[in-house]
């Protein structure tokens, strides 16, 4: 069998790998637009459901040598007063580490991986997808390169369209779909270097939308210099009605959301010089597209952000597409007709993802901050327990983790 991989970022890569280690007979073509893979973005959390896949890749080392091992969740208000904390991760009693990783570090794992195992002439960039073309018995997709030049056309079983929320395999199904649903808020991510705070290992949301504005802080990279210094994550998050490009490279100004977040230096972490200290700031807006009723079509079918962009929240991005790539993979190993793997893939997979997608939208993790800076008016509280009880935080926490999939009990089904 034959595979056409249309996209190398963490879907298409995860997916090569999959398909090596459960159909290892299978010969993989991946093909990105990019002439050359370059260590972009910023931080990423994997969470325990991602890294069981990754583990059974044989990558976890690799992942443990360059990311952070997180500990905890933690919670606070934008006055920096504590709402809940929790282990996270082998801390909570999962089989499964949670890593906190720089996105570039991420990838390069997988590619290494991909290159080791399947040999560079896999990876094919500078291809960027402008057609298909299906048959009764293949799949062909025709390529060019950045001067819209051609570059080739090749066939396969199937193809997997991995290429991301701008997907151009997706457009081939659903071409009057549009841009991506902005909802109202924009993000600035950026990146400091900086003593540990907290444990050194703290997944941390600070803030509420209900209030405009709210942090996600967390550490990608440790003892990155003589001083023991950091790399710690941030990602702002602004109600606006300014939306800023849909391109996750996009250059961000400090000035433009700054004056918000000011005055947030708690004795446990100095916010802002956080964000003045960035090396360099990114802008995106908080998008996705709505859910979609079918992603496989015959011999082609759509993979991570391709099938289903959502707000990146709860780890789930990129979280998604790695357990797409598994499943996709043991169902192609367990079909002899790779088309009837497609549809089973698309059964067992899309109403799951298609929820996920929702509940970002109106119930992400940190709607826990949410609640208490609503009844609290955003002043401050004596005692968190007059405000929130344990029993609602702990169904708030506990009901995401169900829908995403990252519960124990789900983490260990998956991998039985």
């Amino acid at each position: 069998m034959k595979v056409l991989i249309i996209g190398g970022g963490i879907g298409g890569l995860t997916l090569a790998l999959a398909l090596n280690r459960y159909v290892p007979d299978c010969e993989v073509q991946i093909f990105d637009a990019v002439p050359e893979f370059k260590p972009l973005g910023l931080g990423i959390n994997l969470l325990p459901h991602a890294i069981s896949v990754l583990d059974d890749l044989g990558l976890r080392q690799n992942l443990a040598a360059v990311g952070v091992e997180a500990r905890e969740f933690t919670f606070y208000t934008h006055l920096g007063q504590l709402v809940h904390r929790e282990p996270c991760g082998l801390f909570a009693g999962y089989e499964y580490p949670h890593y906190s990783i720089h996105r570039g570090d991420l990838h390069q794992v997988l590619y290494g991986a991909v290159c080791e195992r399947l040999g560079k002439a896999a990876v094919h960039t500078d291809h960027r997808f402008v057609q298909l073309v299906q048959g009764d018995k293949e799949v062909s997709a025709t390529f060019v390169d950045h001067n819209d030049q051609p570059v080739g056309t090749y066939s396969g079983d199937i193809l997997v369209g991995c290429d991301g929320i701008h997907s151009a395999v997706r457009k081939v199904f659903y071409p009057n779909e549009g841009a991506p649903v902005f909802h109202g808020i924009n993000m600035w991510r950026g990146a400091a270097r900086m003593k540990p705070f907290l444990t050194g290992a703290s997944v941390t949301r600070i803030g509420a939308l209900f209030l405009t504005s709210k942090l996600a802080v967390y550490a990608i990279r440790n003892n990155i210099d003589d001083a023991g210094n950091q790399l710690i994550n941030w990602i702002a998050e602004v109600v606006t009605d300014e939306q800023s490009p849909c391109d996750w490279s996009a250059a961000g100004k400090l000035e433009d959301f700054y004056p918000i977040f000011k005055d947030w230096t708690f004795d446990w972490l100095d916010c802002a010089a956080l964000l003045r200290n960035s090396d360099m700031i990114m802008s995106y807006p908080m998008v996705d597209r709505d859910p979609v009723n079918q992603w496989s079509f015959d011999r082609a079918t759509l993979l991570g952000d391709a099938a289903h962009p959502m707000y990146p929240r709860g780890g789930n991005g990129g979280a998604q597409s790695i357990l797409d790539a598994r499943m996709l993979a043991q169902l192609l190993h367990s079909n002899s007709d790779p088309r009837a793997a497609l549809r089973a893939y698309q059964d067992g997979r899309l109403n799951t993802v298609n929820s996920i997608v929702l509940k970002n939208r109106t119930a992400p993790p940190d709607s826990i901050i949410e609640l208490v800076e609503q009844r609290t008016g955003g002043k401050r509280f004596d005692r968190i327990e007059d405000v929130i009880t344990a029993d609602e935080i702990r169904g708030i926490h506990e009901g995401y983790q169900r829908v995403a999939g990252y519960d124990r009990e789900s983490v260990a089904r998956a991998r039985g």
